[in-house]
């Protein structure tokens, strides 16, 4: 009986283990965003224009890789529809644009003009 409780106790650190070794390596491109930039608001909240714009910037430049609907492939191209772009701040998502992430396969949208991308982000926000 205690080397079954045994077994299960180090059965049970190994699971919690391999948890915690996960839960260090999963981490958010948010996490890289400067203070400055998270706290940063879309001037163009509120506005439908804006948004619709923003649809139209959508299809242009992000709809090829991350589908017409913002679901992605459910692989390689997340769906934008999802609790971390939901979870994001307007800032968050403006900096994220501006500097991509090559190393996931996103480009880097600091060629379009700022409105352009406060645009894109009232966009995102209203699709979720």
């Amino acid at each position: 009986m205690i080397r079954s409780h045994r077994k299960i106790l180090s059965l049970s650190s190994i699971a919690l283990f391999a948890t915690l070794a996960f839960a260090a390596t999963v981490h958010s491109h948010w996490d890289h965003v400067p203070a400055k930039d998270r706290a940063r608001s879309n001037p163009l909240t509120g506005q439908p224009q804006a948004v619709a714009a923003g649809a139209l910037v959508y299809s242009d430049h992000c709809a090829e890789c991350h589908k017409a609907d913002a679901r992605g492939d459910g692989h390689k191209r997340p769906s934008l529809r999802s609790d971390h772009v939901r979870s994001a701040t307007d800032g968050d998502l403006e900096w994220f644009l501006r500097q991509g992430d090559l190393a996931h396969g996103m480009p880097s949208w600091s060629s379009l003009p700022i409105e352009q991308r406060w645009q894109l982000v009232a966009y995102l926000k209203s699709i979720q």
